[in-house]
């Protein structure tokens, strides 16, 4: 059993590999896409004007209809799609495309909750010194939103780590891949029980990490 480990520790760096490209490629499209959504979504329900709070219902409409796929069946569906923008539907590039599309009013939503608790007297505050809407929401909003939306993130991360391995399954490749390929066809159970306390680990590192910055930018 120990020399199977060992003759898998190159393909398990790699599988590493492969799931941590997936997951920077979720994570940012949620950063630069689901944040500005998170916000518009803030934005649209607080709006004074009937067209603002109606943009604010479309927007809102979308992110619930894309949450409401299971992971799996969105992979599918998206298929298609998956091949023009990745050029195949097989491998961490492909399987990366599926976890955007989840992980984009996911995080939306995370952002969107944060936002909701930032103080309105704050908000009251900059809006009597003459702040724009742009300086509230960079300034004031986001601002005094930061630690929560760290954490929102670290939440997002470590969630779709298992939706990367689900990715795996269905040949996206990666720690979730190996796992299958040698701990249920091969019966390999070291196998599987070094990739469980793989993901283990990266879990724990993700939210340490994400714990510990929140705390530094949170000045409550």
């Amino acid at each position: 059993m120990t020399d199977t480990l060992i003759a898998l520790l190159p393909e398990l760096w790699r599988a590493l590999g492969e799931t941590l490209l997936m997951l920077a490629i979720g994570l940012s499209a949620a950063v630069l896409l689901g944040g500005p959504l998170g916000v518009a979504l803030y934005l649209g329900a607080d709006a004074a004007s009937t067209r603002g709070r109606r943009i604010g219902q479309v927007l809102g409409w979308l992110v619930n209809t894309v949450r409401s796929f299971p992971f799996i069946i969105l992979m599918v569906a998206l298929v298609p799609l998956t091949r023009v923008i990745a050029g195949t539907s097989i491998g961490p590039l492909a399987a990366a495309v599926p976890l955007s599309f989840a992980a984009i009013p996911y995080f939306a939503r995370l952002v969107e909750q944060q936002l909701r608790e930032v103080p309105r007297g704050v908000i009251e505050a900059a809006e009597a010194m003459g702040a724009s809407p742009y300086q509230i929401v960079t300034r004031v909003l986001l601002r005094e939103a930061r630690s929560g939306l760290v954490l929102a993130l670290t939440v997002l991360a470590i969630s779709f780590l298992s939706y990367s391995a689900v990715a795996g399954v269905v040949g996206g490749g990666g720690i979730g891949d190996l796992a299958i390929r040698y701990g249920y066809y091969r019966f390999e159970t070291g196998v599987m029980v070094l990739t469980v306390a793989l993901l283990v680990l990266l879990v724990q590192l993700i939210q340490f990490s994400g714990g510990r910055l929140a705390r530094r930018l949170d000045k409550r």
